[in-house]
Order: C-alpha cells, then structure tokens, then sequence
C-alpha cells in the first residue's frame, strides 16, 4: 500500500513538472548549433564530418569552435594555417530548437533547409544538435571570452565587426546598423585586406517577432544566404557558424517588461501594470493544477485509508440466553 501512495505522488509531481516546463518555468530545452566551411579540410584532403549528440554548455560550444573548428588557429596572429580563410561569420538567431530540426514540424522549415543545404555541401561541418542555451550571458559575450581564451597574447583578428543588434559589453567592437552595411564592409575588405588575415563577422538576429514589430524585412534564412552568397561573390574563403540564442531574448524582454511596470513613479501610456489576458489565463491554469493536485492527494489518502480498514466478513450468531 505504501508503495501505490508512492507511486501516484511521482506522477503527480512528474504531472506538475512538465506542465512547468510547458509554460515555460522549468529548464528550457535545448538549441541547435552548425559549423561549416566549403575551403577547410581534413589532412588527407577527404570531407570532415561530424556530429556531437552530447548536451554540452555553450560555453563548451565556443571551446569547440576554436579547437576542433580550428578557428583558434587562423584568427589568432601566433597560430598559422595552410587552409587559411579570409573570413569567419557567426549566425546567431533566435527562432530554432532542438525540436525544430529533428522534428518534421518545425517553426521555419525555409531556414532548416538554409542551413541543411549550406552544412550538407561543405567540405568541413560539426554539428552539435543539443546546446544548453545561456541563461545569464549571451552567445555574442560568451564568443569574445572564447577568442580571449583561445589567443591570451595577442587576439590576431584583423577587423571584428557586429551587427548593431547584438549585445557585446566591448565598446571598443565596430558595429553596423544592418545587413547591406555588413556587405558593403566585407566588399570593402577584400581590397584591403591582407594576406594571412581572417576577419570576424557577427551578426544577430532580434528574432521573427520583434522583426514584425520593427518592420525589418530579412529573416534569418534571408539574412545567411544573402551574407553568404555575397561572400562567395567576392572570391573570399570563409567559414561559418550559425547558434540559436532564444532563450536569452526571451528571459530579456521579460526582464524589460517587469522593470517597465515596476517603475511606479515613471508610468507612461505605453506601459501597462496590469496582468494582460495571456497572464491571467497562465496564473488561473497554474492555481488550477495545484488545487487539483491537492484535492488529489486527499482523495487518494482517503481510499488508502478506507482500503486499509481490516473489518470481519461476518458475526458469529448470538446464543440465547
């Protein structure tokens, strides 16, 4: 009988958990990341595949960029390679999961096919399917940490750039507003770029929802294979890397909406300090569950206890006196 009650409160806790994790206060699920190149290969000049099925950190990730994705030894200036590349581009967006690639329903199937295509046609490719999102850092901070890392003495990159929708706490790193700026400066380089020097390009993505609300046109699929085929356009040899970052967006939009209704005293008309309908309907499922839960669990005491009444079956008949 103690093992029944036991038994039926790990579901119910099983039960509570994942319907955290649906609502998305629980841990989050995992992100995809891609690393591949068409001009680097392996020593005996055949395709290097590779796949890490382990769920690794992503600041793991960054580690392996620069060590098995040779990136340490071509971005820094003590570090030579024969397979040089003029540029290293870092795709960091905002929509895909895990789910989304192993899955044949995904949230974009157009950027799963993107990135499919470009990763399937390199001569150099990692795939690590299952990344931990960072939950108190972003990739783009957790990248320049990496290069630091990876060449203590002296960076080596030639020119950094991001885009200006990326968060680096660096002020000293060049940013440009958008995607064509990003062109026009690659364009530019490869006239004065010089031999045996690799530049490090970034550009973020805000995510399919705040595109809709800033009216910006590129998707991220958009944004890759323009950026791509314009470096492929001006003969530059390059490699990619392309990590999905939503959970740190998500966590900070949050924020940015708490510390907006918390502000008392610098209420404005956009700013609402009330519990919207997606709130509220949230708040009434969540109190509903844990009711449940416990009228639950006093409804399966009370069976547990009536089935443990031990009663006779019948009486002896009373003798006459």
């Amino acid at each position: 009988m103690m093992k029944m009650q036991i038994g039926v409160l790990a579901f119910l806790v099983a039960l509570s958990v994942s319907s955290l994790v649906e609502f998305g206060l629980a841990s989050p699920d995992t992100v995809p990341a891609f690393l591949w190149s068409p001009h680097l290969q392996s020593a005996n000049g055949e395709l290097d595949e590779a796949v890490n099925y382990q769920v690794m950190s992503a600041k793991d990730l960054v580690d392996s960029v620069f060590t098995q994705g040779r990136w340490s030894n071509f971005l820094c200036s003590e570090k030579k390679l024969e397979q040089a590349v003029d540029v290293a581009l870092v795709f960091i967006g905002r929509d895909l999961l895990s789910s989304d690639v192993s899955s044949k329903r995904n949230s974009d199937p157009a950027l799963v096919n993107t990135l499919n295509n470009l990763f399937t046609a390199s001569n150099f490719s990692l795939a690590f399917p299952y990344i931990a999102a960072p939950e108190e850092e972003r990739m783009e901070n957790l990248l320049l940490s990496g290069l630091k890392k990876a060449c203590p003495h002296n960076q080596g990159v030639s020119n950094i750039v991001f885009s200006d929708s990326c968060f680096v706490e660096d002020g000293t790193i060049q940013k440009l507003s958008d995607l064509q700026s990003i062109k026009d400066h690659l364009l530019a380089r490869t006239e004065t770029r010089k031999d045996g020097e690799t530049d490090l390009v970034v550009l973020c993505s805000e995510g399919s929802e705040s595109n809709s609300k800033s009216g910006q046109s590129h998707s991220e699929r958009e944004s890759i294979s323009e950026l791509v085929a314009s470096v492929e356009q001006s003969g530059s040899k390059y490699t990619a890397l392309y990590v999905s970052d939503p959970y740190w967006y998500t966590s900070y939009k949050t924020l940015q909406r708490f510390l907006a209704e918390s502000a008392a005293g610098n209420s404005t008309g956009d700013v609402t300090t009330g519990c919207d309908e997606l709130c509220k309907f949230k708040s009434s499922l969540l109190e509903g569950i844990l009711v449940g839960i416990v009228f639950l669990l006093i409804l399966i005491s009370g069976l547990c206890c009536m089935a443990g009444i031990d009663t006779p079956t019948r009486f002896e008949t009373p003798q006459d006196s």
